[in-house]
């Protein structure tokens, strides 16, 4: 496989590799487990915290950050006691359903199939 560089660019971030870039928005533990649950509508922070008990408030509070930053999501502040946000996916963000959808599915296949694999592994040994 060639320089990749030359094909698309010597900067990832600028004129890189288009699946690099989607990556670098997406990417990561999270950030594909929140959009997932952004599909459904609008949640609260506390609510991504009960549906993924594992991530930290910190990294949470980091991947929406991003997202909001990408433009992926949409952050609304309600001047409430006590304050609600809420965040969404903007109309921008909403076009990565397809995409979140496929890896879900993709996710589901892959599953089975590493199950029949290390099935057939652990016949073979």
């Amino acid at each position: 496989m060639g320089d990749r560089r030359n094909k698309y660019g010597a900067s990832p971030n600028m004129a890189g590799c288009p699946v690099e870039t989607t990556l670098d928005v997406i990417g990561g533990k999270w950030k594909g487990i929140i959009l997932y649950h952004l599909i459904d509508g609008t949640k609260r922070f506390n609510e991504f915290r009960r549906l993924n008990p594992g991530i930290t408030q910190f990294m949470l509070t980091l991947q929406l950050r991003e997202l909001e930053r990408d433009g992926i999501i949409h952050r609304e502040v309600y001047k409430e006691v006590p304050p609600r946000v809420e965040y969404s996916l903007t109309d921008f963000g909403k076009t990565l359903v397809p995409i979140i959808i496929s890896m879900k599915e993709w996710g589901e296949i892959y599953k089975i199939r590493l199950n029949e694999i290390r099935t057939q592994q652990g016949e073979d040994a």
